[in-house]
């Protein structure tokens, strides 16, 4: 059985996009999110590396993941900070909370993890439905552009106590029809030599055109939707390799 983000694939994460790592990320969306006085909301929060400089930057920010693993470290990544967020597990397409927020965001691309068109259609209307009127949403895609079947790629990290951990990656599947890769994870842990723990995952990925994801706010209700490349506010893609931040407004009546 594959998982996903179980222990270590979770510690990798942490390790490989540590807290304070920014890829320009983390000041444009402390920068969009600047006049939020309500509550945020982040899904996929993974081990807080957004959530945390927003936090810090006095913003009311609640996050969920589908990752225990991702969560537990979150909380301890919090906790050495003094800060104690409103941290839960659950599921983007399906979550239901009483709560409205002023606005939810998902960045790094962690939306493309739900590679099935209809769970991404779920999320999206869940977004909608648990944003206030005048609430936005932000979200981050990009392209897929690599699509080598069987062509591997290796990592290595070493941890605080001195263990290695390596990663073998491996697009096994590409679905064209429906826009999705699936890649297989092999983690293993190294101590002294020693292979003590092994981990497998089974990695989708999904693919949107960008006029593409634009049409789908728009049938969805959102309005006023900017489109930004490389957090460059309003800065239309040009390039295959660059991130792309979709910023939406619901307008109830």
């Amino acid at each position: 059985m594959l998982g996903y983000y179980s222990k270590l694939s979770s510690q990798v994460y942490d390790m490989d996009k540590y807290i304070g790592l920014s890829y320009g990320d983390v000041a444009f969306y402390r920068d969009r999110l600047a006049s939020c006085t309500g509550n945020i909301l982040e899904p996929g929060v993974g081990t807080g590396r957004i959530l945390i400089p927003l936090l810090e930057k006095g913003l009311k920010v609640d996050g969920f993941d589908v990752s225990r693993e991702m969560l537990e470290i979150c909380r301890t990544n919090c906790k050495a900070r003094g800060l104690h967020p409103n941290l839960f597990e659950g599921k983007m397409e399906s979550v239901a909370l009483d709560k409205r927020y002023e606005a939810i965001i998902v960045p790094t691309g962690t939306f493309l993890l739900l590679h099935q068109r209809e769970d991404s259609m779920k999320a999206l209307k869940n977004f909608y439905h648990h944003l206030k009127s005048g609430g936005k949403l932000m979200l981050d895609i990009f392209l897929q552009t690599d699509f080598a079947i069987g062509q591997g790629t290796t990592r290595t990290w070493e941890s605080e106590n001195g263990d290695m951990i390596t990663l073998e990656s491996k697009v096994v599947d590409v679905d064209y029809i429906n826009q999705y890769t699936i890649s297989h994870n092999r983690y293993e842990k190294w101590r002294n030599g020693v292979l003590v723990q092994t981990e497998l995952e089974r990695f989708p990925l999904r693919w949107y055109g960008v006029e593409e994801f634009k049409m789908i706010l728009e049938q969805i209700g959102f309005e006023d939707i900017i489109i930004s490349a490389d957090y460059t506010y309003g800065q239309y893609p040009t390039k295959s390799n660059q991130t792309i931040t979709f910023e939406a407004v619901v307008r109830k009546g």
